[in-house]
């Protein structure tokens, strides 16, 4: 069976190397410290302190192991290099809302990547396939709760 690979633009994926790197380096170690300073405090059934720092132990392993297998099978996806005639993973895209006028850029990224708070919009969206290969000047249509809102393409950058 094949593996399914994970995309990734390079930042994203230099971003989320760099968490589990701090993970495996400053956090685990930190997190087994507090368990063993915890420990030291005697009777474990009431002590918060250690059951806390349990708890925040198992949220590490379970990002680490959660980044170790994304980043196994990541694929970077580059098309900086490119002429950006049309929307491609990774792209910046400038859009306006035909209704309100209201003009937004957007990168388009890999699921991990996605934060809406910092405009990274991802690629499994429905208004990235929309975009996805469309050119500036075209018109896209995506389906939202009220019906359907469309969009304007007006400018592509890598």
């Amino acid at each position: 069976m094949a593996t399914e690979t994970v995309p990734f633009t390079p930042q994203g994926y230099a971003e989320l190397k760099a968490e589990l790197d701090t993970l495996k380096s400053v956090e685990r170690p930190k997190v087994i410290q507090e368990i063993a300073d915890a420990r030291a405090h005697g009777d474990l059934k009431e002590n918060a302190e250690y059951h806390a720092a349990r708890e925040r132990q198992s949220f590490i392993e379970g990002r680490i192991s959660m980044l170790d297998d994304q980043i196994a099978r990541a694929n970077i996806i580059d098309f900086s290099g490119d002429q950006p005639d049309q929307v491609k993973f990774g792209a910046f895209v400038t859009i306006i809302d035909e209704d309100g006028g209201e003009e937004k850029t957007f990168r388009i990224v890999g699921d991990l990547e996605a934060d809406i708070t910092r405009n990274k919009l991802s690629i499994g969206s429905p208004l990235s396939k929309a975009l996805m290969g469309r050119r500036p000047g075209d018109t896209v249509e995506v389906a939202v709760p009220k019906g359907t809102k469309e969009y304007s393409i007006v400018r592509i950058s890598y």
